[in-house]
This record gives C-alpha cells, structure tokens and sequence, in this order.
C-alpha cells in the first residue's frame, strides 16, 4: 500500500538517464567554448598565426582534461545505472546532485585555464572532480543499502566499482597535493589518470583496477 508521495516518486531510471546525457552533452560542449579563434587584427604573418596559437595551449589543455573527466563520470553513471533495478526520489536527488557538480565543470576548466599558473585555480578545479567522485560513491552505497540493485551486483562487483572510485579520487588528490610543487605539474599528472582510466580496460594490468 502506497502511504506517502516518496513511495512513487523518482522510479524511472530511464528519466534519470536522459537527463543526465543532455547534461553531459551540454557540459561538453560548454567547456570547448572557452577556446577561441585569435584575433586577426595583430596577424600579419604566419608566424603571427603561430603564436597566437600557443597562447591557447592553456585552454586547450584544460579541454582536454576536462573532456576526459566528463567523460569518465559519464561511463561511470552509466554502470551504476546499468545496475540499478529501479530508482527511489533519494536516488534521484543524488543524481540530480550529481549533474549540478557536472554542470560546475565548465566554470572549473575556464577559472583553470584563465589562471593555470594558481594553486587556487587547480585547488578550485580538484574539488570540483572530488565533489563527482564523492557523490557517485555515495550514490552507489545508498543503492546498496536499499535494494536498488540487480541481482548481477553482487559483492564483487560492489567491491570493485567502490575500490575504482577510492582509488581514483586517492590519485586525482596525489595530483592535486603536487601544486604545492608545481600547479603544472598537477596539471600533467591528473591528466596521465585520466588517460590511464580512459585507456585500463585494453591493458590487463590496469584493467584490474
């Protein structure tokens, strides 16, 4: 029997998921606006060219990082849901939590790029990717606890995505910790994760992690 609104509310993980790709796709393509065409007025040579063009290696840069993030979170949801059997309004308010830390990716990768020289900008930048981290790990705890999940989740599978995240977020804080050095040297390193992540599952070794 049905005794509260909370009992019907936010099933649909159908819903959820075409939510979350349209903010997905927004977020992305956002944060390729922040890389713009020189200016032609100063440009009379190709050398001109050039090295207007270097001034955007910044930008670019933080694209490509940025991309990357986006795009491992997004995989990441997805095998959460892929494991879900249904959804409850919690669940769907942490995904909706979630979203609004990926809609904060476009402002983190253009305070990055418009000051990649700052431990504060790089420092504002790792929260942001720790704010993802925490609530997908949060997302999927709760999932465990109340049942949501299919009957293909089972503790290893629980053991190895929650293992995943924790290791992940214990590099992406490594990285962070490294602007006391070098805020390039952040940079660099978080971008090496993002590729060791995007690249894992086609080496055996990583692929365990």
């Amino acid at each position: 029997m049905v005794r509260s609104y909370n009992q019907v509310a936010g099933r649909r993980l159908d819903r959820i998921g075409a939510l979350s790709d349209g903010v997905f796709a927004i977020a992305m393509t956002l944060i390729v606006f922040e890389i713009h065409v020189p200016d032609p007025g100063p440009i009379r040579s190709e050398q001109d060219l050039w090295n207007a063009m270097l001034t955007l290696g910044p930008r670019l840069v933080t694209y490509l990082l940025s991309f990357l993030t986006l795009g491992i979170f997004w995989n990441a949801q997805q095998v959460q849901i892929n494991h879900f059997t249904t959804a409850d309004r919690d669940l769907t308010w942490l995904h909706l939590a979630f979203l609004a830390a990926v809609a904060l990716m476009p402002f983190s990768t253009s305070l990055l790029a418009e000051f990649i020289t700052f431990r504060l900008a790089l420092l504002a930048y790792w929260a942001n990717i720790f704010l993802l981290g925490v609530i997908v790990y949060i997302t999927w705890i709760y999932a465990e606890a109340h049942a949501l999940l299919d009957k293909d989740a089972g503790p290893l599978v629980s053991r190895v995505i929650k293992r995943r995240i924790i290791f992940a977020q214990a590099l992406y804080a490594f990285g962070a910790l490294l602007c006391l050095i070098n805020p390039l040297w952040s940079i660099a390193f978080i971008v090496l994760v993002q590729l060791n992540f995007a690249i894992a599952p086609k080496i055996p070794i990583l692929s365990r992690i």
